[in-house]
């Protein structure tokens, strides 16, 4: 069993023991532990909540089985600590998003594990601008959790709980409303689309979207929320084989995969090729800044391919440190038109400040219908590069830091960064090193023209870090 505490949420394992997987009493503390954070910040701020009403949260899930349970005790412990929560039931994390600065929330929690298998679930915390909480409020979450500084309501004092169904309506006709977003285009190209959404809330959201949007035909599979994934949920390559079989059997122009909770997006082309989930955000980039000013903002461990596309329009990639809050925090610093990250999560600021797989769907689209370019042929347009992605296990008790640091003094005459780990440029390549937070674990990320020449890096660059450590464990 595991149990997950970080800044960024609470995630882990359904079962076991409290403190060892996710427990009906880890939900409890640390719903609780939250709730007690967003009234002491909601004070501090002279919120509205204070005084004329309750506190508000916003909730929704996406569809995997222990949803249900899991939502059951965070309404009763926030109604407990005097909460009226608007419940959403499934609904995808941008959607959420949305609801909370819609509703005039006071913050929101996404009950979702994203791309984790099953058995997972999780706590994702939202402030209430309907953005991720930062890492000082993620910190005394976890503090107020462990000291148990926490109170409930008395009895005339308790909160109540409100359903709402509409906000998916609100979220896609708020994506039509862009005029980023030529619906006329897409009918007039008469496309069939296959949807992969791996039994969760996607199967509801995006063929709903996509027949908004006016997409002639939407073949779906498995689509029905019922939680009981049909493959490993995060889409990647080797996880996409029944969507690149469908999108050859219907003869379709493009497939889409989403994660369990709808903000990640990948795509398969015509011809059962792979879009390449680095290349989601760069042809949605393509897009945005062809018609906005403003520059695009990705992690340190994305694709070259966005700096190109950037420097066509005339603009400026700005690297972050890995993690949405970082991209968010970035964008909004350098007034970016569009941001992301490398694993298919697209970021219009315009609509809201999270990854949103749907509002990427719709730009994507828009650029392929109005390219008169087929779907493998807009992929062949961009730069191609190549990504490795590895990491060593070292053995307990070594100094990950001090081994990272020794690589950043070894290449000191490189370009380099340590926004967010080490990341070496090599001319048109470049290696990230990313310590773990949690586990004795280097993160080794290497991108070039070739697989080949990215493997050959990053494998060159495991040698002397285990050169560096010593003896460490064989990398996996």
């Amino acid at each position: 069993m595991t149990l997950i505490r970080s800044i960024s949420g609470i995630r882990g394992t359904i079962g076991g023991a409290p403190g060892e997987g996710l427990t009906p009493m880890d939900v409890v503390r640390y719903t609780a532990a939250f709730a007690t954070l967003m009234r002491k910040r909601a004070e501090a701020n002279a919120s509205p909540m204070i005084g004329n009403r309750r506190p508000r949260i916003v909730m929704g899930r996406d569809a995997r089985i222990s949803g249900p349970m899991v939502a059951d005790l965070v309404r009763g412990t926030l109604t407990g600590l005097g909460y009226d929560v608007v419940d959403l039931d499934l609904a995808t994390t941008p959607t959420v998003e949305m609801a909370v600065p819609g509703e005039k929330a006071d913050g929101g929690i996404i009950l979702t594990a994203s791309h984790n298998p099953a058995q997972w679930n999780a706590l994702k915390l939202l402030n209430s601008r309907g953005e991720f909480i930062s890492a000082e409020d993620g910190a005394e979450v976890l503090r107020i959790a462990e000291k148990e500084d926490y109170a409930f309501a008395p009895v005339e004092e308790l909160g109540s709980v409100r359903s709402s169904s509409g906000w998916m309506r609100k979220h896609i006709d708020a994506i039509l409303e862009l005029d980023l977003i030529d619906t006329k285009a897409i009918e007039k190209a008469g496309l069939r689309v296959v949807v992969d959404a791996v039994n969760s809330v996607g199967g509801e959201a995006m063929p709903a979207l996509l027949t908004a949007l006016g997409v002639l035909q939407v073949v779906e599979i498995h689509c029905s929320p019922t939680g009981h994934f049909a493959h490993n949920p995060e889409p990647l390559p080797e996880n996409l084989t029944d969507l690149v079989a469908a999108v050859r059997k219907h003869r379709a122009h493009l497939g889409i995969a989403v994660d369990p909770d709808v903000d990640r997006l990948a795509i398969v082309c015509e011809d059962g090729s792979l879009f390449g989930e680095e290349y989601t955000l760069v042809a949605c980039a393509d897009h945005v800044l062809a018609h906005r000013p403003g520059d695009t903002v990705s992690n340190l461990s994305s694709t070259r391919a966005l700096d190109d596309i950037a420097a066509k329009h005339g603009r400026q990639r700005h690297a972050s440190a890995v993690g949405e809050v970082n991209v968010v925090n970035t964008m909004k610093a350098v007034g970016a038109a569009i941001g992301g990250e490398g694993n298919g999560g697209v970021i219009l600021g315009e609509l809201h400040y999270g990854r949103d797989a749907l509002v990427g769907a719709a730009l994507f689209l828009t650029l392929l219908t109005r390219s008169g370019k087929t779907c493998s042929e807009l992929r062949k347009s961009y730069p191609d590069y190549h990504i490795s992605k590895n990491k060593i296990e070292l053995a307990p008790g070594m100094d990950v830091g001090a081994i990272v640091d020794a690589m950043q003094q070894r290449y000191a005459a490189q370009p380099h960064s340590t926004v967010d780990g080490l990341r070496i440029e090599f001319g048109n390549t470049w290696v990230h090193l990313r310590r773990s937070n949690t586990e004795p674990i280097i993160r080794i990320y290497a991108e070039a023209a070739t697989r080949e020449d990215a493997d050959a890096l990053a494998g060159r660059i495991m040698s002397e870090l285990r050169e560096i450590a010593g003896s460490p464990a064989p990398a996996r």
